[in-house]
């Protein structure tokens, strides 16, 4: 029970971490200032380029693999294995190094995905790559690949009902930090990358 609650605790402060406000921050950008004033991988391509969105995108992803990961290498139930991963989330879209103010938790979403099913995940990631390259909706990749790794790990895996409620609270986590983006997208307002 402690090394749950250590582990849900831990999860929650490094998803807190704003990788791309601090990237951002070394080039002298303040991110919630420019473009979409999102604080991630998205924004940061805006701002400072493809290869520092990367670097972002990596740090915010192994926010999300790390303690699912390792709830799962420590052989904890899967209950606690789950909050792990929702405290990862929600630890980078209310973090406490920015008053409550994060991001999307789409990255994230695909670190605790890659660590409870790599090829749903890749999967989930190829849609969203199918769906920007052909549309340059970053948002509407986001949604989509997303929503393809919940249903296709519920589905496909059949995994234990704690991991599924992760799977798909994630998915309806990333959509309601999405509502304003699904606005423009129902409008034909979303702006393309």
């Amino acid at each position: 029970m402690m090394a749950a609650i250590l582990l849900c605790l831990a999860a929650y402060v490094a998803g807190s971490v704003p990788f791309g406000v601090l990237v951002a921050r070394l080039k002298g950008v303040d991110l919630r200032t420019v473009g979409s004033g999102n604080i991630g991988a998205t924004n940061v391509a805006r701002a400072l380029g493809k290869g520092w969105a990367v670097a972002v995108l990596a740090g915010d992803a192994a926010k999300g693999f790390v303690p699912v990961f390792v709830g799962r290498r420590l052989g904890l139930p899967a209950g606690a294995v789950a909050a792990a991963g929702l405290a990862a989330i929600v630890g980078h879209m209310f973090t406490i190094f920015l008053r409550g103010r994060g991001g999307k938790g789409v990255a994230t979403s695909l670190g605790v995905a890659l660590a409870l099913s790599p090829a749903a995940a890749l999967i989930g990631f190829g849609v969203y790559i199918l769906v920007y390259l052909t549309t340059h909706l970053s948002s509407l990749g986001s949604l989509l690949g997303v929503w393809t790794f919940s249903v296709g790990f519920v589905v496909w895996r059949r995994p234990p009902w704690p991991l599924w409620v992760l799977a798909l609270g994630g998915a309806a986590l990333v959509t309601l930090r999405h509502r304003q983006n699904i606005g423009r997208l129902l409008r034909g307002e979303e702006k393309r990358a």
